[in-house]
């Protein structure tokens, strides 16, 4: 979501006649998009604003207009002022749509000599030493303009993403998301749609709808013959011209019907992945974590969705030393973690989120604890991705030709249908078209081939 926002970001810039550069140092303005779901993050992000507000400071330059946007703008908002006062704004999550505007007008008086240019309508100055603009309010249309500017910046591409709303409204005990993101509010449908074919009409090829709770769109609508909102729009998108493959991330289980498990047999543009997170195999944990499933009902799922679709690839997101969780906790969720038969999956180490209810818990599970419990899910990981990708050495894949791979000469990079990536020798004219590659070999995180011309 955070890569799409910054995507809206740099697009509202260059509609503005503004030009995006590699350099840091070449740059007139500076916008840092944040996360807020690690500490590690907010750090990582605080660091680097402070490298960019030096960049000015030893010549005496007024450049770059230095902001900030994003999850940890509006978690931290006027603290963030202090901690930093000589950032030159604060643009909450909500806010994202608003920055080129909010940059280019302090860029303009600070070129014609006004430091203290006037506080743009919505927003307020602080602390009165520091001539930052801040706005962190709940800007409650906001999702209607989070895609207002599509991501076609110039380039061939293969691949988009489409946030479909904005919020949750889960409150799980461990998650940041709600109070930094707001409500959840979702897009008309229509607006999506559209999108969607002037993405297609662009040469995308894949689409990837974004939400943090994304099969709970348009929930406010009910069902329309037994069927949701959400598959309603997977069945307008699967019949767009042009658009070859949908995905989406990333699901609840609370949300998940048989509407949208029936789906992965439906529609055939639909790929056979998903990102089902799990987080504690143990009910007594779930509840404490306010997860509204059973460990039983989420491998119901499971079983539901590889028979609709046998060949489907099924990730997850585990916590592991919540606050009080046993021997016994942990062995309930290494077992489900099995039985589901996860080939991918991101597995945490629990740390306390200020602002979260389960961080007024006591850390109960030392960390050593944590750790062991962490790299034996990793190596049950490693064991059951290898497994699954030892399937397709010597078959013949479909992939979407998305980029050069990082290493090595003339080689890209793309992925199968079910996620996987897979590395092959191409030319770039093949970006953005579906190839056929014989799987010679495979490795726990990638499989390497040769395209069948």
């Amino acid at each position: 979501m955070n890569d799409r926002d910054s995507e809206n970001i740099a697009a509202q810039f260059i509609e503005r006649g503004w030009e995006i550069t590699d350099d840091e140092n070449q740059a007139d303005v500076a916008v840092v998009n944040t996360c807020s779901v690690r500490e590690q993050a907010e750090q990582k992000a605080i660091g680097k604003l402070g490298h960019l507000i030096w960049l000015r400071k030893p010549f005496g330059k007024d450049f770059p207009v230095v902001g900030v946007t994003g999850c940890m703008a509006q978690n931290k908002g006027e603290n963030l002022v202090k901690l930093l006062p000589d950032i030159d704004f604060v643009a909450g999550a909500r806010q994202t749509y608003k920055v080129a505007d909010i940059a280019i007008d302090i860029y303009n008086k600070r070129k014609n000599g006004i430091t203290h240019p006037p506080i743009p309508k919505g927003g307020k100055r602080t602390p009165k030493t520091s001539a930052a603009f801040v706005d962190v309010s709940d800007d409650t249309r906001s999702h209607l303009y989070i895609n207002k500017h599509l991501p076609i910046l110039g380039t061939k591409r293969a691949c988009a993403f489409i946030s479909i709303m904005q919020g949750c409204q889960m409150n799980c005990s461990y998650c940041i998301v709600p109070k930094v993101r707001g409500a959840q509010r979702s897009r008309p449908t229509q607006d999506i749609v559209d999108e969607a074919k002037k993405l297609a009409a662009e040469g995308v090829r894949e689409i990837t709808l974004l939400g943090q709770v994304v099969n709970a769109f348009g929930r406010e609508l009910g069902k329309t013959d037994g069927i949701t909102e959400f598959v309603r729009l997977l069945r307008a998108i699967n019949d767009i011209d042009g658009i070859e493959r949908i995905r989406f991330t990333s699901p609840h289980p609370a949300y998940f019907g048989d509407d949208l498990v029936s789906s992965y047999a439906d529609l055939p543009k639909l790929c056979e992945y998903v990102h089902l997170p799990l987080q504690s195999g143990s009910d007594e944990i779930l509840k404490k974590m306010r997860r509204p499933y059973k460990t039983a009902n989420f491998l119901k799922i499971v079983e539901k969705l590889r028979n609709a679709k046998p060949n489907i690839s099924i990730s997850t997101d585990v916590i592991v030393g919540y606050p009080d969780e046993t021997d016994d906790d942990f062995s309930q969720t290494r077992a489900a973690f099995k039985t589901a038969d996860f080939d991918m999956a991101f597995i945490f180490k629990y740390s306390p989120r200020m602002g979260t209810e389960s961080a007024k818990l006591p850390d109960s599970v030392p960390e050593e604890v944590k750790e062991q419990r962490n790299q034996i899910l990793l190596a049950d990981l490693a064991e059951q991705s290898m497994r699954y990708h030892d399937k397709f050495v010597g078959t013949t894949q479909e992939i979407l030709v998305e980029a050069p791979a990082k290493r090595g000469e003339n080689l890209f990079m793309g992925r199968t249908r079910t996620h996987r990536k897979a590395i092959f020798k191409a030319t770039p004219k093949d970006i953005a078209t579906l190839v056929n590659v014989k799987i010679e070999s495979a490795t726990v995180t990638a499989l390497e081939g040769k395209i069948v011309r």
